[in-house]
Order: C-alpha cells, then structure tokens, then sequence
C-alpha cells in the first residue's frame, strides 16, 4: 500500500510564510494562520512542503489504508490560496452562499485574495468543519 505524501514535517511554518510571495498573499496567509490557530487552538505545522495544517486525526478507510492528516490548513498557492475544509462542502451551503468569491473541489476550498470573501464567513466555516472533525475522529479512535 502507498505511502501518504502529505505527512507532517519538522519544516519552520515561520520560513514557509515568510518564503509566500507577492506581499500581498504573505499577508493573507499569516491573516489565515492567526484565525485557524485561534479556532482550533492548535499551533500550525508543515504538512509536506506547502501545507499550513492546524491538529491532526487519524483516519483508516474499510480499504485498510490509514494514516493522519491535519484537521484543517491552507496553501497560499500561485493560482489561489486553498483552504482545507476536510468534511467537503455538502453542509455548507448557507454559509458558501454569503462568503464571496470562490470555488470548491473535494475538500478544498479556492480563493484568490481574502479581500474576495467575508472572514466572519470564513471563520465559521473553519469553526464548524472542525468540530465536526473532532467529533468523528475523536482523539485515539480512528474511522
């Protein structure tokens, strides 16, 4: 069974953010890892070389594939800035409809610039997703 790509890392988050260009997607990144540290209380980590990733959980399909991933992050890419909403997009109609201006994959969400979108939004997006994702992978149980 292949291994995770996305794992963890010891990589400084500090240098990563301080690596983002132009100015302007450096500032909407550390903007974005103040809020996410604030609503989930974790510090961030690199998750492989470009993901901002807050907590962790442990997951294991019925495949028997398994391992961990980080409970909601963001990547200030060249194209868009994603921000990981790990349960998808199916509960969040409300709330996508008033946040602005976006797009979403699987479990990604894609801005251009958080000037595009409403932060209080967007800050209960994060809020809810995460606990949704404490609540299905509690700590030492996995799903």
């Amino acid at each position: 069974m292949a291994e995770n790509k996305t794992r963890a890392t010891d990589a400084s988050v500090e240098a990563f953010l301080a690596a983002v260009t132009p100015a302007a997607k450096q500032a909407d990144a550390r903007a974005l890892d103040a809020l996410m540290q604030d609503i989930t209380g974790e510090q961030a980590r690199m998750w492989g070389p470009t993901i901002v990733g807050y907590g962790s959980y442990h997951y294991r399909y019925d495949s028997g594939r398994e391992g961990d991933s980080c409970l909601t992050g963001f990547s200030p890419r060249k194209a868009a800035i994603s921000v990981y909403i790990m349960p998808g997009f199916d509960s969040y109609d409300a709330l996508l409809a008033r946040l602005g201006k976006h797009k979403t994959g699987a479990s990604c969400l894609y801005v251009n610039k958080l000037a595009d979108i409403d932060m209080d939004i967007l800050a209960e997006l994060v809020r809810q997703s995460v606990a949704w994702m404490r609540e299905k992978y509690p700590a030492g149980k996995s799903a």
